[in-house]
């Protein structure tokens, strides 16, 4: 009996938990998630008129926050392969005086873009379910104009002991507990936290980057390392 490809696991996984998403997303990041969101746009300065793409928008909650900071005369493009959660993602309100959002299925591996298309591209706690990471970055460089910047808002790696084995005991035992609770989807959330576990850290997640061409490459930590913010820009 064959094993389904990664590809193929990540998208049944999403097919099957896009009606909790959200609220489970609160409920095992303690809300904290809105937060680094929160402080990421403000770290990117989004300009008025930009266009930007989300790559693995899921729900959309970072599409709209990006179409409300882009304003009217912006453009904002949401792309997920998971037709599930771009169903949740269309039926929330635009925010007044927020840019269009254009939600496509796609596979953030082959965007269907031409070569520097977009302001900002932006990747939020997708990265670590793709086949290849390396290969989305490079897509990622592809599509962004010279100028333009990468964002990518994903779990990490803590490096503290202490609270790497408890980050690991969280992730390992009580998110698919949380998951089982309140989604009824133990398999789905227990496969969440093995794709977290085997992301690559900061580090190697910011040399990641440069390999695909970005230059000065920011990093910010959250929660102790839990999660980790890496901004890249293309000359």
């Amino acid at each position: 009996m064959e094993h389904p490809s990664k590809e193929t696991k990540v998208h049944q996984v999403f097919e099957r938990i896009a009606p909790q998403y959200d609220p489970m997303n609160s409920i095992i990041s303690f809300h904290l998630h809105k937060r680094w969101r929160r402080d990421v746009m403000k770290m990117m300065c989004v300009e008025t008129g930009s266009k930007i793409l989300d790559v693995c928008c899921g729900t959309g909650e970072w599409s709209l926050a990006l179409a409300k900071a882009a304003g009217a005369t912006g453009h904002v493009t949401g792309v997920d392969f998971s037709g599930q959660m771009l169903s949740v993602a269309k039926q929330k309100a635009l925010p007044m005086d927020a840019a269009p959002i254009d939600w496509q299925i796609g596979n953030a591996m082959a965007l269907t873009f031409d070569d520097a298309q977009f302001d900002y591209v932006t990747i939020g706690f997708g990265l670590r379910n793709v086949a290849d990471h390396q290969q989305v970055l490079q897509e990622l460089y592809r599509v962004v104009k010279p100028g333009g910047r990468v964002v990518c808002l994903e779990t990490s790696q803590p490096e503290m002991a202490g609270w790497k084995q408890l980050f690991r005991f969280y992730f390992h035992y009580v998110m698919p507990f949380l998951g089982r609770i309140f989604a009824k989807s133990f398999k789905e959330y227990a496969w969440l936290q093995e794709s977290a576990q085997s992301f690559p850290g900061k580090n190697q997640l910011q040399h990641d980057f440069e390999q695909a061409g970005f230059h000065d490459v920011q990093i910010k930590s959250y929660a102790g390392g839990v999660t980790a913010m890496h901004m890249g820009s293309k000359s």
